[in-house]
């Protein structure tokens, strides 16, 4: 299979707060590094030839906008620094300019939009939020509704997505924000592996949208815990044991056993049975599998086993996860 490159775009402007353009970078460039089905290409665009960033630094020299974005682009506006933002100055009013035409010219393109803290209210005077669901940093909540009253700003959000765009809270929540992109673009074990490397935690508040079974148990630094989680994220069908993951992990079974409920929180079979259930899950509704090759295929030991399993979280039963989970 041939490697998709995705585009994603960062439009910069001037007091473009460093933090919102360097950490979602930077993780999508991690990201290359651990999987070879996506290949994130950055492109740095402005109106201006260079910018200077909140820390002080001169960014350039930057890609003019361009006149045609690929249908499957993801274009990334960050914040700007400061409490009152006008964006009355030549080059914000020519960015609005670009992005109303970009979106109202290509209404029907499969183009992503990723608001980074207060970059929403940039898209917002672009009328690019008008109905949408949307979140900012919560020193702008008001502006944003300000802007435009038929946005639902929603407070106390680390993100927010409503179709094809996406906006994040403040600052490092751009971050979170990416990771939930490259899970979904890439593939979890990915996203899991770039925090890792970050040092950051997958954040989620009551009302985000959860994080998937796949990424769950991992906000712990404890590196034989994550190498026991990545071998089972790999392959959850495998038949694994505490003799051959405590092989993974260079210990002792019992020690592995309290090591593994104390850093992920959840034992070795829970976390294990989750992901198998959640392997199911997915075959059910994405294939037409009969039920006893799904069991077999995501590991369980019988259909009656996985029959108990399913049933003990859902309310319905296998044959009805393809219709109940669309």
């Amino acid at each position: 299979m041939a490697m998709k490159i995705q585009t994603i775009y960062f439009l910069l402007l001037p007091d473009t707060l460093l933090l919102d353009l360097a950490g979602p970078a930077d993780a999508f460039l991690f990201a290359n590094r651990y999987q070879d089905n996506v290949r994130f290409r950055l492109a740095f665009i402005s109106p201006l030839p260079d910018v200077t960033c909140s820390a002080g630094l001169q960014l350039g020299p930057l890609l003019p906008l361009p006149t045609f974005m690929e249908d499957d682009a993801i274009l990334v506006l960050p914040g700007l620094v400061g409490q009152h933002l006008n964006y009355n100055s030549p080059a914000e009013q020519q960015a609005i300019i670009w992005l109303r035409s970009q979106y109202q010219s290509q209404r029907q393109s499969q183009h992503r939009l990723i608001c980074i803290c207060s970059g929403a209210l940039l898209a917002a005077h672009a009328g690019l939020l008008r109905n949408h669901h949307a979140t900012t940093h919560h020193d702008h909540c008001q502006d944003l509704s300000q802007i435009d009253s038929s946005i639902y700003v929603e407070e106390n959000r680390i993100f927010v997505e409503d179709g094809k765009i996406s906006t994040s809270a403040g600052v490092t929540a751009g971050i979170d924000l990416v990771l939930h992109l490259i899970s979904d673009l890439a593939d979890p074990l990915t996203a899991a592996s770039v925090a890792r490397n970050m040092v950051v935690y997958m954040r989620r508040s009551g009302h985000d949208p959860q994080l998937s079974p796949w990424l769950q148990h991992r906000n712990h630094l404890h590196p034989a815990i994550h190498k026991v989680q990545n071998a089972i994220l790999k392959n959850p069908a495998q038949s694994w044991n505490l003799s051959n993951l405590s092989e993974i992990a260079c210990t002792s079974s019992r020690h592995l056993t309290r090591l593994f409920k104390l850093h992920s929180g959840i034992s070795i079979q829970e976390y294990l049975t989750g992901l198998r259930l959640s392997l199911a899950k997915q075959l059910l509704t994405e294939t037409t599998l009969p039920i006893d090759y799904v069991a077999q295929k995501a590991g369980f030991g019988s259909t009656r086993q996985f029959r108990r399993v399913w049933n003990a979280i859902y309310p319905f039963p296998p044959s009805a996860a393809a219709k109940q989970m669309r």
